[in-house]
C-alpha cells in the first residue's frame, strides 16, 4: 500500500528573498525525496509508510503456554515436584527461551524495516 501523494509546484524564480527560495527548495526536494516523487533506485529517502511495514500475525507465533503444575510427595514434610513436573518445566522453560529468540527476531526484522 504505497501513500498517494501531490506534486509540488516549482518554486517562484522572483518575488522572494534568495534565502527564501533557498529554503523552499530544500523543503520541496526533501518532500519529493520522501514521497518517492524523484524516483530513487536505491529508494533509501523514502519515508516507511504503514503498507511497508510487515510482522506475522500474533497468532502464528507458536508461543507455547507453562504446563509444569509441581504436584508431587511430600518428603520430609517438604512438598517436592515429581521428575515428570521438572522435566515439563525443563522442556517449557527451553520452549518459552525459543519463543524470545523467535519474538526478538521479528522485533529485529521491523526494526530493521523502520530503518530502511
Amino acid at each position: 500500500m504505497a501513500g498517494r501523494y501531490s506534486s509540488i509546484p516549482a518554486i517562484p524564480t522572483g518575488g522572494i528573498a534568495n534565502w527564501q527560495g533557498a529554503v523552499l527548495g530544500a523543503l520541496k526536494e526533501n518532500v519529493e525525496l520522501l514521497t518517492n516523487q524523484r524516483n530513487e533506485a536505491d529508494r533509501v529517502s523514502v519515508a516507511l509508510t504503514r503498507g511497508d511495514v510487515t510482522v506475522l500475525p500474533a497468532d502464528s507465533l507458536g508461543l507455547q503456554g507453562v504446563t509444569a503444575r509441581g504436584n508431587g510427595f511430600t518428603i520430609s514434610g517438604r512438598e517436592v515436584a515429581a521428575l515428570e513436573d521438572q522435566v515439563k518445566l525443563i522442556e517449557d522453560v527451553q520452549q518459552l527461551i525459543a519463543d524470545v529468540a523467535y519474538l526478538r527476531n521479528v522485533l529485529n526484522t521491523l526494526i530493521n524495516q523502520l530503518r530502511g
